[in-house]
């Protein structure tokens, strides 16, 4: 079900929250049917090896998410060295349908070798490009949230600033693969070029880094970065943009991140419909 939002000059904030809503209910009555006419109860297992606090608090509110729809989240917070046989575990068992590796992990330089351990069928953040059956969460939402305000992206300039395996390279890939005219700068490349792009979405994690003078009126701009500054979660757009009334631009709070969320969950959803296609 695609929910459609009037998209026009009058509009200026992309609101990924009123999006996330109604989808939550679509998914809520799909969990109904898989628990009474198929007897499964979908549960989605988030492997962690952080104590950080900023992290557990994004896995409380995939919990949160989970509880609203009758999905199980079952948080397995381990040491390091145990995350090998942890996933192992969990791709061997049945009531686990999903499973997702909290990122960022202690020793960042073993995250290809750790993701590649999710079984594909249960790898519902999408994360091993290699053999994933899912589209990554993020990118899914960023292309609902441009859909829901039809914004159209054909014979459109489209540019994705930074190229991390969460978000830019597999937004790349996706537009790509639907024949889209797409630019991707990392965040060391001459960002004043933007002024040229009808559509920006941005992923880097550099707080403040897309200032005013990159972006043209009229343009489409989705915010997916994340970083920390005075203790405060912010984004890669400068605060100046968010006065102008020409552009089009998803909030400080509420615009990728629910629908990040409500895509994770459409994907435990799926793997749980597939089983039951196998079955």
């Amino acid at each position: 079900m695609l929910i459609l939002i009037c998209y026009n000059q009058t509009m200026k904030s992309l609101n990924g929250a009123e999006l996330a809503s109604f989808i939550k209910q679509r998914q809520a009555k799909q969990v109904r049917m898989l628990r009474q006419a198929h007897h499964i109860q979908p549960r989605l297992a988030i492997v962690t090896d952080s104590d950080n606090p900023v992290i557990a608090t994004y896995m409380r509110l995939k919990q949160r998410y989970g509880a609203d729809i009758l999905i199980e989240v079952e948080i397995c917070r381990v040491a390091t060295r145990q995350l090998p046989e942890t996933i192992t575990a969990l791709n061997q068992r049945d009531d686990v349908q999903g499973i997702i590796v909290q990122l960022p992990l202690a020793e960042p330089e073993q995250t290809d070798q750790i993701v590649r351990l999710v079984a594909p069928e249960k790898d519902v953040d999408g994360l091993n490009s290699e053999r994933t059956l899912f589209d990554p969460a993020t990118p899914m939402a960023i292309n609902w949230l441009l859909a829901g305000y039809s914004v159209e992206l054909a014979g459109k300039r489209l540019a994705i600033v930074g190229r991390g395996r969460l978000v830019g390279a597999p937004l790349e890939r996706m537009w790509r693969a639907s024949g889209l005219d797409v630019t991707v700068f990392s965040r060391g490349d001459d960002l004043s070029r933007l002024h040229e792009y009808d559509v920006i979405v941005t992923a880097t994690g550099v707080a403040g880094l897309i200032q005013p003078d990159m972006i043209r009126p009229g343009a489409v701009v989705v915010d997916a970065g994340t970083a920390s500054e005075d203790g405060k979660i912010v984004g890669d757009v400068a605060p100046a943009n968010r006065t102008r009334t020409d552009i089009h631009l998803t909030p400080e709070k509420g615009g990728v991140g629910p629908l990040t969320v409500s895509a994770l969950f459409d994907n435990v959803i799926t793997a749980c419909l597939r089983r039951v296609n196998i079955r």
